[in-house]
């Protein structure tokens, strides 16, 4: 691991691993524009990880003398902390609407991509059959709203869009296929998203 100490204190490091929560924080980091040490770690995690994280999870986003190891923290810190490139809109009513949608997508959404990403070999092939078309359809139900605004329900890119873009990225990996000719909108989002320099940047 980055000894801290080399750094200075204001510095951001950022450990992370190829998984989906890595790629959340890599792609909010790349948003506001921010400049940070990467430290990418693979199967094998360091003992003083645990210093940091008493779960031993990755991502975790080191600054002085704290560090945070769950993404929805991270990104309210990175909210609150650097307030350039705000991906939160202005007023409390906006904000909590925003927070509320996000919660759902990580709920209903993520939830079912979770099971996916992190333990394909666990599901029957039944079960693993259901959860795919389960996530699809959900979807495939939501791209009309995409015909609308170019981000999620929004005209710039915000927390929502963060959330999904990783997610929408891994979609083959997860063998989840969406119709072109009934997902177009979401399609055409999806390809905005991908063609961002930050995203760009956050899959190298």
């Amino acid at each position: 691991m980055i000894d801290a100490n080399d750094i200075p204190n204001s510095q951001l490091i950022l450990y992370a691993d190829d998984g989906y929560d890595s790629h959340v924080v890599r792609l909010l980091l790349e948003e506001k524009q921010l400049a940070y040490y990467h430290s990418r770690l693979h199967s094998e995690r360091p003992e003083d990880l645990t210093e940091l994280n008493p779960y031993h999870t990755l991502p975790v986003l080191q600054q002085r003398d704290i560090a945070l190891y769950e993404i929805n923290v991270i990104f309210e810190y990175l909210e609150e902390r650097y307030h350039a490139h705000k991906l939160l809109p202005e007023t409390p009513q906006e904000r909590a609407i925003i927070r509320q949608l996000a919660w759902r997508i990580q709920n209903d959404w993520l939830a079912l991509g979770r099971k996916l990403l992190l333990h394909p070999d666990s599901f029957d092939k039944t079960e693993g059959a259901r959860a795919k078309k389960q996530l699809a359809d959900s979807l495939i139900t939501i791209s009309p709203l995409f015909a609308h605004k170019p981000y999620f329900m929004a005209d710039e890119f915000g927390w929502c869009d963060a959330l999904l873009a990783p997610l929408l990225w891994r979609l083959d990996e997860m063998g989840v296929h969406l119709p072109a000719a009934i997902s177009r909108p979401l399609l055409e989002y999806q390809k905005r998203l991908f063609e961002r320099g930050s995203f760009k940047a956050s899959v190298k």
